[in-house]
């Protein structure tokens, strides 16, 4: 029987710890906040990320950013530690920089590096219907597979780094709709026009508004599904991105400046928050 490691049990990657067992893998779990992978009740509690990797065929990360990343691969307990020979898959958001200085470092202790960022939520891991994205060789990502297929559809990109960049272009399109929403019920309460209704105009042209209806109608916004703090972070990594391109990109910049603006109000709150910057007062 496979044993996967699983490195960091926050929301997703709890979630995932949760739906591998349940599909009959073997599992060992490490989080920085021990408490945290304790009380998912799965799988052994393994005290560092060397040890959770030694203890594994396969280990598959999802962490909070860059640094939290050379943290548990590069530090003195880390995964690279105990990884010769091991694929390690990351589902991370930490931009192509950071996934190409890691698949280095893999490649120099005899281990695979695929990347594997996701599109979906807790509910998509929940239901195996999460978007993941592989990049890496080509034969490494199909071994990959046998694992990311129980929590999603696999979409192979090419070589390593792809994927970090099209997952920045998907978060961006989420930050620019967000913020499109949140500016165009402000103006049809300013019109004075049924919020619900302008609501329901929006969310035909972009479906996944829905999914936060009770955010921009009902002003709630936890617990969230996709924390402010985290999309600023990943419209700062798609910034750096474009920039690099040479592309202009002045709508996710300026969605970012909103979702800062948010970010001081409340950083944990779900993304639909942004609705609340971009409010006016009732007429």
């Amino acid at each position: 029987m496979t044993t996967i490691a699983i490195l960091g049990t926050g929301k997703m990657g709890g979630a995932m710890a949760r739906r591998l067992a349940a599909s009959g893998f073997e599992v060992v779990v490490w989080n920085r906040t021990r408490e945290k992978a304790e009380q998912l009740g799965v799988g052994h509690v393994a005290a560092t990320p060397a040890e959770a990797a030694g203890e594994a065929d396969i280990v598959l990360t999802s962490l909070t950013n860059e640094a939290a990343i050379r943290d548990v691969y590069l530090g003195d307990r880390g995964v690279l530690v105990s990884a010769a020979d091991k694929l390690l898959i990351d589902a991370s958001t930490a931009g192509p920089h950071a996934i190409d200085e890691l698949g280095g470092e893999a490649q120099a202790k005899a281990a695979r590096l695929v990347e594997a960022p996701v599109i979906g939520s807790v509910p998509a891991v929940e239901s195996g219907q999460l978007l993941i994205l592989a990049g890496g060789e080509q034969a490494d990502v199909e071994e990959a597979e046998t694992v990311l297929n129980h929590l999603g559809e696999v979409r192979y990109v090419g070589e390593r780094g792809n994927a970090q960049r099209l997952k920045l272009i998907a978060n961006s399109m989420l930050g620019v709709t967000s913020s499109a929403a949140a500016e165009l019920l402000a103006a049809g309460d300013a019109m004075a026009l049924d919020r619900e209704q302008v609501f329901s105009i929006l969310a035909r042209f972009a479906p996944g508004l829905k999914a936060r209806e009770r955010g921009f109608l009902h002003d709630e916004h936890t617990p969230p599904m996709f924390a402010v703090r985290d999309l600023v972070k990943d419209l700062d990594l798609g910034l750096g991105v474009y920039g690099e391109a040479g592309v202009p990109t002045p709508l996710v910049r300026d969605a970012r400046e909103l979702f800062a603006q948010t970010m001081r109000e409340g950083a944990d709150l779900d993304i639909s928050a942004v609705v609340r910057g971009a409010s006016v007062p009732a007429r």
